[in-house]
């Protein structure tokens, strides 16, 4: 675990975060967007546009469950996963 305030990760970290991760998940509001990075990987700078807030670091909260990443907050994504 990694505290975001302490240790921010910013865009030249960002994507190492991607590593061994097979799914992304991102939580926009009530919206959950899906992607299977092993069949077609996004770019990097729309992956960035998911992982990084306005302030240009990651959106908080970024869970690695596994091959799974979720970025952003979402009831119904954080309950799939538990």
């Amino acid at each position: 675990m990694q505290s975001a305030s302490k240790e921010p990760v910013t865009a030249e970290t960002a994507l190492d975060l991607l590593q061994g991760i097979d799914e992304m998940l991102v939580a926009k509001g009530q919206k959950i967007d899906r992607f299977d990075l092993r069949q077609g990987r996004p770019g990097d700078d729309e992956l960035l546009a998911l992982l990084l807030g306005r302030s240009g670091k990651l959106r908080a909260p970024t869970i690695r469950a596994g091959k799974r990443l979720l970025v952003g907050y979402n009831q119904e994504m954080v309950a799939t996963l538990l």
